[in-house]
């Protein structure tokens, strides 16, 4: 194969250029392919030695003096109650903890909901009774993943943070310990933290509690997962498009996505750097809104606003939250960008009919324009730097089954995103939305929360469904959602005729996934305008006292809204 006489490279040659340099990259992918698996096992062995020490732990806790209780009920208490029973005596933080470690890891083992064991919990505990009694005091927390602890990893379920360990706690994390509380766990996401899923390749699939053939959603899907099995009476997680709100609701718990700035935001690691139009918020999970509440109180506190002076130093009102005023409230069951399901629509329905039986006011609210606002503003706005940010954080890493379909949009032809990017224009939205707010003369919202769980591998293809939820990051306004009923055998039946907009690919997916969930739980969403947190929780409770009514609970009839004083 010599040169040809007139400079010209034999074809030949080229062909052998090409061949050679393509099995190059294939033996470069090869190797980092398996340099990657050989991480991912050392981390997860890591992970074993963890539960190992949890193990240990639950031995040598069971064994300290101030070991005291008289039966396995901490499961059965609410946050404030176990709170006061702390307090007064009657049950020791180190049975507590105990308690917890014990449940949490039968939950892990079932269901693959935890990532890491927080050792230093055993110090905190042996270190308790000099601290002051802050309102968490002696109640262990789990905390999702990507929140910051110090000397442990926060990996997003990506390869570029393992063995990077935070050098100090979030803020979120030093108040939980000012006020008393224990931080024991940390618990799985989804790749990227941007899913419905809850899986990535280095610590595996997490599995709803409730039917272990259904995703717990995502991205804070460890922790609804944890709680729900009774593996933790608080968790912190956090929201950018529904990632406290989905996950509850899949899990059949409560969940609170605050006004964003409201808590502090510094030591949350993602991979979403420099967007600002929608922002992750840190928020609570627990299986009832007292406890969110109660968590709340807690976290707004001097502390808070001494360690993030960018945190407004607005106290929890607890005059709001206990108000028994009737409420003039907007409802919808259909926000005319994604059409839903027939138990969706029956339980905002029910839960309408109850708040009116109960004096309350409701009133017909139409969401402006919020095709306009997911295909203008939401979707251009995260990524408005054509998914280079994202794209980034995944160089040298194995993609998770459930990431597979969002990466392959993120990776169009850069000529194909801008012609997506320069057709799809960022408008003006919020101003529009309140003054429908305003005109309505609503004080509340009360709206569909996407249910029932997903099936296993349906939620990585979901992301347009996030538009009940993503609106309110949007609109920055505090939502949280409340779990009023379950799937019934009609509502199958009418799922059957359900079409979506146009039957196209996602409407098929959406039906496939919630297909089969007689008997699971469903979820309505409670909503307030920026800042009016207080105002969100105490409709968040009403509707929870209206439904435990209904459903002919121990809750004497009529019961008004407690303080959350613990």
């Amino acid at each position: 194969m010599s040169q040809h006489p007139n400079g010209i490279i034999p074809l030949e040659l080229i062909s052998v250029i090409i061949i050679c340099t393509v099995l190059y990259m294939k033996l470069m992918r090869w190797l980092e392919t398996r340099n990657y698996y050989r991480l991912v096992a050392k981390v997860r062995l890591r992970r074993e030695a963890a539960f190992k020490k949890m193990k240990n732990a639950m031995s040598q806790i069971k064994e300290m003096e101030t070991y005291q209780g008289n039966s396995d009920s901490a499961h059965f208490f609410s946050l404030p109650d176990l709170c006061k029973s702390i307090n007064k005596g009657d049950i020791s933080p180190s049975y507590v903890l105990h308690a917890y470690l014990e449940q949490a890891l039968e939950a892990t083992r079932k269901f693959n909901c935890i990532v890491d064991f927080l050792p230093e919990c055993q110090t905190q505990l042996a270190d308790l009774h000099n601290a002051k009694k802050g309102l968490l005091y002696g109640i262990p927390v789990s905390i999702k993943e990507s929140i910051n602890y110090k000397d442990h990893d926060s990996t997003c379920g990506l390869r570029k943070f393992i063995n990077k360990p935070a050098s100090e706690d979030s803020v979120i994390v030093k108040v939980l310990k000012k006020q008393g509380a224990i931080p024991f766990v940390k618990t799985n996401v989804p790749q990227t933290l941007l899913s419905f899923e809850c899986s990535n390749p280095i610590y595996g699939q997490t599995i709803n509690p409730l039917n272990a053939k259904r995703s717990p959603g995502g991205s804070s899907g460890g922790e609804a997962t944890l709680i729900a099995a009774g593996g933790s009476i608080l968790g912190i997680g956090t929201d950018l498009g529904g990632s406290i709100r989905f996950p509850a609701a899949c899990c059949g718990i409560c969940g609170f996505k605050p006004t964003s700035n409201r808590l502090s935001k510094i030591g949350l690691t993602g991979n979403m750097a420099g967007q600002k139009i929608i922002e992750s918020m840190v928020g609570p999970l627990a299986k009832d809104v007292d406890s969110l509440a109660l968590c709340m109180k807690a976290l707004l506190c001097e502390d808070m606003f001494h360690l993030d002076p960018t945190v407004p130093p607005i106290p929890f009102n607890e005059q709001v939250y206990t108000n028994t005023k009737r409420l003039r409230i907007g409802y919808f069951e259909n926000d005319e960008y994604w059409i839903p399901t027939p138990s969706m629509k029956r339980a905002v329905r029910e839960t309408k009919e109850l708040l009116e039986e109960a004096g309350h006011t409701l009133v017909s609210f139409t969401p402006p324009k919020v095709y306009n606002a997911m295909n203008e503003l939401v979707f251009p706005g995260l990524l408005a730097d054509k998914c280079v940010t994202l794209m980034e954080s995944l160089k040298g890493d194995v993609i998770d089954p459930n990431m597979k379909y969002q990466i392959s949009i993120c990776s169009l032809p850069e000529a194909m995103k801008k012609f997506l990017y320069y057709i799809l224009k960022p408008f003006t939205y919020r101003d529009e939305y309140l003054d429908a707010w305003r005109k309505h003369n609503i004080e509340v919202l009360l709206c569909p929360s996407i249910g029932p769980a997903f099936k296993l591998g349906c939620g990585g293809k979901l992301s347009a469904a996030s538009s009940y939820t993503i609106i309110f990051s949007l609109l920055n306004c505090p939502a949280g959602v409340v779990p009023v009923t379950k799937v019934t055998e009609e509502d199958e039946e009418e799922l059957q005729i359900y079409k979506g907009y146009i039957n196209d690919f996602w409407d098929k997916v959406f039906k496939k996934g919630v297909t089969g969930g007689v008997g699971l739980p469903l979820s309505v969403q409670c909503v307030a305008l920026p800042w009016q947190d207080e105002l969100c929780l105490c409709f968040m409770k009403e509707v929870e006292r209206l439904v435990r009514e209904r459903k002919g609970s121990l809750e004497p009839l009529g019961q008004s809204r407690q303080s959350i004083d613990a």
